[in-house]
């Protein structure tokens, strides 16, 4: 259906020019257009055909409308958004580890209640549990249980209500060590307990022993972004004084349907802030002194940091969203039974000591007699201490689900965009065709939203955007359908007399249009130059040198292209090409170094070739040698020029930064120098440290590479211990110790001496001769005081 502009026909104005016309007539013409074009008549009639009847206008207050909603977030969205995630879980549930994850739950379950007594148990009881698990090798036992009280069942506290006995006796049954202090001397032995605390609504006077493992602060006042309680329920001070650390177990259910979905990691209340039962698992487990919380003033909590004190760099980073919570990843019940143990069987000494040594020990009760069962998005019912199991083995594995903090802001923005795209194509295109744009663009934010959470673990809600879409699309569509059958009658009406029914149909039918476009993507960028090739073209005539180019240019774009590569143009003698776009490879920085070290091989035999050719033609022969750089980073790709020529190209400053790495080649002495990312991504290829330089360009110092062979080279052993012996080379240069670092230079070289053949090990003698050169500059000039090791680049 098209969507026109108003025809002055409709107003009864008949817009007929006569074939021969005078000069004059002609500009009056052109005048009376203009003047209808800046009249507010001819703007009304445009808004009316080109929003109202089209049905754009409607959607775009609709849209504003949605987007007002929700922001406001109301529950109906909140409860699609959980029950979409639900459903993912569902799908694919955390993997279940067996008998190898890291926790362990010690369950109070009804054949411990009934071979060892019905609760409660007597302190002297857990104090045994205590001692037999610690035993067992555990690395930490937490307690999903809070005793508040003093055990009533100690002699001791028994002594003044027994008649008929002396004072000496009295005094004698008081001395006698209290459950409770039994207990708490297990505790203190066994030096890995965490007691759990238990937040209570109604706040108390007595705060009982509140020390928290939380004793730094990064960033702003983290307490307005925490879950508050008025009053912490503790233990017996006894217990809490004596254990290793104290935790919350906060499981707050979701206040839509009653599910547990995200557990806070800390809590707030009137005397601090204070860590939960499994973050201070954690923090015993993996052997940190305290707990760091670092906050944003304007977007919440950040990271939860555990800290080592000796070496400060093993820290523990736990993600966690603004107001301290982790979504859980979680086992199915069914599965996670497995790794629960009676707590009978440790009493007994039944248990297998594998079961228990370097685990976490989750202290809880399945029993349904002391209420303590939660509902999952995977099981209705659950143990209470199965979700601090969960949330353990998510952060000690790595596989935590993330939402980010941008999340709802960007869902936001795609229901806009797809909301606003809906409004600009639906009038305009066929419906044959715009329902499979609809289906497409439904289908793509889905499998986005699936994407990101099975293969990154990152939540974002399809829900909102997809809403958006079938609201704006049904109403667009119906619009349309309505304005269709009223343009159809009218079009049959006014042309069916004496126009054919195909040009009849045709009059409703939209021109094609091609829209530029681009988007940011990580991208790895190769620049290929041709060294010397002035000398080499003088060798050759204008049609000699076509072809010399030819012969260049063909296997090396065809070594490129297998490699998934993409040619982004060729300057002369040099080759750009990217990688990662127009499709998608995750690989590309392992590509592009596999196509750079093809590529050399390729020379050599083109070059063996080209010699050939030079004998038997009795002309000299020069052989080509290139230089190639290699980056990557993020740029923008897309189509970009004029609308009448464009190219499919890429623009940013990895892309220049490419350029620079190919043009240092040379200086270095290698044939492939890659960037520090690049390396990163390609960690299978032997590659060795370069330099810190600043390009010219460039104000920051970036770390380079020479790419020396593929991953097989890498694995080799002679090549390890010369990558080891290099890598104190650069430590030494930067250390301004040169003669070390000239005696590890003799020491490289001669292990060079034994790798011959292997790779492009020998374009490292003339790096090192580099280095020796810049040694003997710094010997009659030293760098400053303040030199950090980067070399400042005077040319591209």
């Amino acid at each position: 259906m098209r969507d026109d502009t108003p025809n002055d026909e409709e107003d009864g104005e008949v817009a007929l020019t006569p074939p021969l016309i005078s000069g004059r007539a002609r500009v009056l013409l052109s005048r009376m257009e203009l003047g209808r074009f800046l009249s507010i008549r001819w703007w009304l009639r445009w808004f009316n055909k080109s929003l109202i009847q089209t049905g754009r206008l409607t959607t775009i207050l609709a849209l504003i409308g949605l987007v007002w909603i929700r922001n406001d977030d109301p529950e109906l969205l909140r409860l699609i958004r959980a029950k979409t995630f639900d459903t993912y879980q569902n799908i694919k549930p955390r993997p279940f580890m067996g008998q190898s994850g890291q926790v362990v739950v010690i369950d109070l379950d009804e054949g411990s209640l009934d071979e060892y007594g019905q609760w409660p148990w007597p302190r002297t009881r857990w104090a045994e549990l205590v001692e037999k698990l610690t035993a067992l090798g555990a690395t930490a036992i937490a307690f999903d249980i809070v005793f508040p009280e003093v055990d009533t069942t100690s002699i001791a506290n028994l002594a003044d209500s027994i008649d008929g006995i002396t004072e000496e006796t009295r005094n004698t049954l008081k001395a006698i060590p209290t459950n409770d202090d039994v207990f708490a001397a297990a505790i203190k032995k066994s030096k890995i307990v965490v007691t759990g605390h238990t937040p209570l609504s109604v706040a108390r006077s007595d705060p009982g022993y509140a020390r928290s493992s939380i004793r730094g602060e990064l960033g702003s006042d983290p307490r307005p972004w925490l879950e508050d309680h008025p009053f912490i329920l503790r233990n017996v001070e006894v217990l809490d004084r004596a254990a290793a650390g104290r935790g919350v177990f906060s499981v707050a259910e979701d206040r839509l349907d009653g599910v547990v979905r995200r557990v806070s990691m800390a809590v707030a209340s009137p005397n601090g802030i204070f860590p939960s039962l499994s973050l201070e698992s954690i923090r015993l487990h993996m052997g940190a002194r305290n707990v760091i919380v670092d906050t944003d003033e304007s977007d919440g909590l950040q990271r939860i940091i555990l800290q080592k004190l000796r070496p400060v760099r093993e820290n523990i980073e736990i993600a966690v969203d603004r107001n301290a919570r982790i979504w859980v990843y979680y086992t199915p019940n069914r599965d996670y039974k497995e790794n629960y143990i009676p707590a009978a069987s440790v009493l007994g000494q039944r248990v297998d000591r594998s079961r228990i040594e370097g685990k976490i020990a989750l202290v809880g009760t399945s029993s349904q007699g002391l209420f303590d069962v939660r509902a999952t998005p995977l099981d209705p019912a659950v143990p209470g201490v199965e979700v601090h199991a969960n949330i353990i083995e998510n952060v000690l594995n790595g596989t935590q689900l993330t939402r980010l903090s941008t999340a709802d802001g960007f869902e936001v923005l795609a229901a806009i965009f797809i909301g606003i795209l809906m409004i600009i194509i639906t009038p305009i295109l066929p419906a044959r065709i715009s329902i499979w744009v609809f289906m497409g663009i439904m289908a793509s934010v889905i499998w986005y939203s699936w994407d990101a959470y099975s293969t990154r673990l990152e939540l974002w809600d399809p829900g909102f955007p997809i809403m958006v879409g079938i609201l704006i699309y049904g109403f667009l569509t119906y619009a349309a359908f309505i304005q269709e059958e009223a343009q159809r009658k009218q079009v049959r009406s006014a042309f069916g007399q004496y126009l054919s029914p195909d040009l009849v149909k045709k009059l409703a039918d939209d021109p094609d249009q091609l829209a530029l476009g681009g988007e940011m993507r990580e991208m790895t960028f190769m620049f290929c130059d041709v060294r010397g090739f002035t000398s080499i073209s003088e060798l050759f005539d204008a049609q000699g040198l076509t072809s010399l180019i030819n012969k260049f240019l063909t296997p090396m774009t065809n070594l490129i292209l297998s490699q998934n590569g993409t040619i982004d143009k060729y300057m002369g003698d040099c080759i750009m090409a990217f990688w990662n776009a127009p499709l998608v490879d995750e690989d590309h920085a392992s590509d592009a170094c596999q196509s750079a070290l093809l590529m050399i091989d390729a020379l050599a035999e083109l070059n063996d070739t080209l010699e050939q050719e030079a004998e038997e033609e009795g002309r000299e022969h020069r052989p080509i040698k290139i230089g190639i750089g290699l980056n990557t980073g993020e740029a923008c790709v897309g189509n970009m020029g004029s609308e009448q020529r464009f190219d499919y190209s890429v623009l940013g400053d990895s892309v220049n930064l490419a350029s620079r790495l190919e043009g240092q080649s040379k200086a270095y002495g290698v044939t492939i120098v890659i960037g520090d990312h690049t390396a990163e991504l390609a960690p299978d290829y032997a590659e060795v440290e370069l330099d810190l330089i600043k390009v010219k360009g460039k104000t920051e110092a970036v770390r380079i590479h020479a790419l020396l062979g593929h991953p097989d080279v890498a694995q080799n052993s002679d090549f390890k211990a010369l990558k080891e012996i290099h890598d104190r080379v650069i430590t030494s240069y930067r250390n301004q110790d040169w003669e070390v670092t000239a005696a590890l230079i003799g020491e490289a070289r001669a292990k060079i001496q034994t790798m011959q053949g292997i790779g492009l090990l020998h374009e490292l003698d003339r790096f090192y001769a580099l280095y020796e050169d810049r040694m003997e500059m710094y010997k009659i000039e030293p760098p400053p005081t303040d030199w950090d090791g980067v070399f400042v680049a005077t040319s591209k």
